[in-house]
């Protein structure tokens, strides 16, 4: 098996702000694994909040270079627990090779990934389209760019209940509040009751990951849902998010891959906590990988390829929040 390394800066649309931070360039790593004539392709985007970069990533790639090279006709499973010792500090690395990895395996095995898992894929959910913070004029023209049955609004600033009844007068949508840990207790709850009056569906981790008396005292007097994200990272962290949460958003480049995310979703469900996926600004690479999971889903945010002002590759396209596979196998990615 060849490991292949390529490194790209995507450019975004808009400049794209939350409540910690603002970029107009997405760096990220695509993995690409060659064996017996087939090739399977992989993404993890760079991440100052995780403190992650693309140049981190592919040296750790590097020093395992003879491990994954000489790997032929492991499961998914076995493959990820083989690399995961040697990747343990370096979650966004083994993403990418995950992905590819799995990948690969379908498209050997001749099926699209959602076949190989036995996953019917009639009840799909619609992805969410983000709108970043900026001035409220620019959020509606964003809006008004892309007209979309679901919009993620990013917040977290000292005017957001206002900037949201603005922004209902534009749109009949559903809203979903993302605070990226930009609140705390008083505000969350209280929030929760305008927005609510406002249209939203659920409140994505609107406090600081590590406050848990917080998350769960919010969860207690939340009149909206509210869903893990800088708080479930890895599969340890499922557990902890019940009865603080009552959802978890997975995100594949934190947890390691689908591999592991496949087991998170699974665990939450017996949970009974919601479950998401979101992305992180990949490119289709990435996006298409989150499509094959769209079945165990109750909410997805997988717009990374809309917010590009070019992308690099093809494989799943998104219409009015409806996703469309590709009609080559695994994962369904070309690179351009």
């Amino acid at each position: 098996m060849e490991l292949i390394l390529r490194e790209y800066n995507l450019k975004l649309k808009h400049t794209f702000t939350i409540s910690r931070e603002s970029i107009d360039f997405q760096p990220s790593l695509i993995v690409e694994l060659k064996s017996d004539g087939f090739s399977g392709f992989g993404e993890a985007t760079s991440n100052p909040y995780y403190k992650t970069t693309v140049p981190m990533m592919m040296q750790d790639l590097e020093k395992i270079r003879i491990v994954i090279e000489t790997t032929e006709n492991e499961t998914p499973d076995a493959f990820w627990a083989k690399i995961y010792p040697y990747l343990k500090g370096d979650m966004f690395a083994l993403c990418a090779l995950d992905l590819a990895y799995n990948d690969l395996y379908a498209r050997k095995k001749g099926k699209k990934l959602y076949e190989l898992w036995n996953y019917t894929i009639e009840n799909n959910p619609l992805t969410d389209y983000t709108i970043g913070i900026a001035s409220i004029d620019k959020m509606v023209s964003k809006m008004q760019e892309l007209p979309w049955p679901i919009y993620k609004i990013k917040l977290g600033t000292k005017e957001d209940i206002a900037i949201v009844k603005e922004l209902r007068k534009h749109t009949d949508a559903i809203f979903r509040i993302d605070a990226n840990c930009g609140w705390g207790v008083d505000e969350t709850i209280n929030n929760a009751i305008e927005l609510k009056k406002l249209g939203v569906e659920f409140l994505e981790q609107p406090m600081k990951a590590d406050n848990w008396e917080a998350h769960k005292e919010v969860f207690k007097h939340s009149v909206l849902p509210v869903i893990a994200d800088e708080s479930c990272i890895i599969e340890e962290d499922v557990a902890k998010c019940f009865n603080h949460f009552h959802g978890v958003n997975v995100k594949l480049v934190k947890c390691g891959g689908l591999t592991p995310g496949k087991r998170m979703i699974e665990e939450a469900k017996k949970l009974g906590l919601k479950t998401m996926v979101g992305c992180m600004t990949e490119s289709t690479v990435g996006i298409s990988a989150i499509a094959h999971l769209l079945p165990q889903l109750d909410y997805v945010d997988m717009d990374g390829a809309l917010l590009l002002a070019e992308d690099i590759a093809t494989g799943v396209t998104i219409k009015n929040g409806v996703i469309h596979y590709s009609d080559l196998n695994g994962t369904g990615v070309t690179l351009i």
